[in-house]
């Protein structure tokens, strides 16, 4: 499985980890180059612009974000423009519900699926893990 991910923070750079030791390949953005740079000597591929990011991915393309909640919107507004129908955001922070039925709806439109699944961190973060 490929899964993009931006935002590489503590939970999404441990997230990025799991993923990679499971065997899986990872896209990796964050508006941080260095952190990027750091996951792919781990075996990510790291981009440098949200552009790059969707481009490098495979179609369908499935991006998770684990950004702050403040950072959703403007992210999605810059990611939506360069996904096509049937791509997957999934916002893996902890949004306000009703933001993300508003932003369901608008990507509704373009055919791109929104999956909000929040998540949390276990004991010091070091694991995620997703929340039902």
């Amino acid at each position: 499985m490929e899964l993009g991910m931006i935002g590489l923070g503590r939970m999404g750079t441990n997230m990025v980890r799991r993923l990679i030791r499971a065997g899986h390949q990872c896209v990796v953005y964050d508006i941080h180059p260095e952190a990027a740079q750091a996951l792919a000597k781990e075996g990510a591929v790291a981009t440098t612009s949200l552009e790059q990011f969707a481009h490098r991915l495979k179609k369908p393309r499935a991006a998770w974000m684990m950004v702050p909640a403040a950072a959703v919107d403007p992210t999605l507004k810059a990611l939506a423009p360069l996904l096509e129908r049937d791509d997957v955001i999934i916002d893996g922070g902890n949004s306000y519900y009703h933001d993300d039925i508003r932003r369901n709806a608008e990507l509704k439109a373009t055919g791109i699926h929104y999956v909000d699944v929040g998540t949390r961190a276990a004991g010091s973060g070091a694991r995620s893990e997703a929340i039902a």
